[in-house]
């Protein structure tokens, strides 16, 4: 795996979020980036420093502080919406390739680069500013049936990256919980929500109480 853009954006103002204004539109940054821990939700934004968040209250924070999507994800968007989806299209920071991030475990965590490392902790759910923001007519319908969100990822280690660094999985957890199937247990499938609990010690708090029933 590899990391084909590091994506950010700047705050434009939208109808589609409560806040008046988004930051979901990103685009491709040159050179190094800076990569560290945001802080918790409501307070801290993302873990790419300079990467405008537009509500704290339900994006950003340590357990959504990177968001990445797979370009072969996109291609297969790409195919079936008959556009182009440039990287940062979905509004993900990192843009990857040579590598299935929904079959990612929940608890691994990749090396990027020489510095950095993130553990992959989340997954993205669809969002009324999501769909706005694409245009599509039932866009959080159908991202919601393909199970392919990728992964938000908590800063375990920061540093610099860049495009084109090197992503090698370091630790791969000992349980089954794969970012499609946390996608779908919090989605269309909340009979699975128990067996998030093998993930119990990374899971963020909010996901950890929907599988314990609280």
């Amino acid at each position: 795996m590899h990391i084909l853009s590091v994506n950010r954006g700047a705050l434009r103002a939208t109808e589609h979020s409560s806040a008046g204004h988004t930051g979901i539109g990103k685009t491709p940054v040159r050179g190094p980036v800076l990569v560290k821990a945001p802080g918790p939700r409501g307070t801290g934004g993302s873990g790419i420093v300079g990467d405008a968040i537009g509500d704290l209250r339900f994006h950003g924070g340590d357990d959504q502080a990177v968001y990445a999507f797979a370009r072969e994800d996109l291609d297969a968007w790409e195919e079936e919406l008959g556009r182009e989806l440039p990287p940062g299209a979905f509004g993900e920071n990192l843009t990857t390739s040579g590598y299935d991030i929904n079959h990612a475990l929940v608890g691994e965590r990749w090396r990027v680069g020489p510095q950095v490392v993130l553990e992959v902790c989340h997954v993205r759910l669809p969002c009324r500013t999501f769909a706005g923001h694409l245009g599509e007519a039932g866009w959080a319908k159908r991202f919601t049936r393909a199970a392919r969100p990728g992964p938000y990822l908590r800063v375990a280690e920061g540093g610099e990256i860049r495009a084109g660094d090197a992503v090698e999985v370091v630790h791969r957890p000992d349980h089954d919980v794969t970012v499609s199937l946390m996608f779908r247990a919090l989605t269309t499938e909340r009979e699975l929500l128990p067996r998030l609990l093998a993930a119990r010690d990374v899971l963020p708090e909010r996901v950890l109480a929907e599988a314990r029933g609280e």
